[in-house]
């Protein structure tokens, strides 16, 4: 079965408490799902228009459960508790192994 991949590109920063609070938050609603942090902050080189800012990879058993913990109220109350604190290009893939 595929993997899943949540794939997180952030395009500003606007209130670092917020993301600090969603940062916390967040891997306690994918962790238990199976959850493996690959990519959380770091370096990171723009090329083409990409942007050089925050960028989040996270590899899921599945894109089903990618999924599921996406929807996951707990998941969405740190979505809710980032709220306008942060823009992000955020989409979850499916790999292709």
């Amino acid at each position: 079965m595929a993997k899943g991949y949540l794939v997180v590109c952030y395009r500003e920063i606007r209130d670092r408490e917020k993301l600090k609070t969603y940062a916390e938050l967040a891997p306690k609603a994918m962790l238990p799902r199976g959850a493996n942090i690959l990519v959380r902050d770091g370096r990171v080189t723009a090329f083409e228009d990409g942007l050089a800012e925050r960028t989040v990879l996270v590899e899921f058993p599945s894109y089903d459960t990618a999924i599921e913990a996406y929807n996951s109220p707990e998941y969405q109350a740190a979505v809710a508790a980032l709220g306008d604190g942060a823009v992000r290009d955020f989409r979850i893939v499916e790999g292709v192994y």
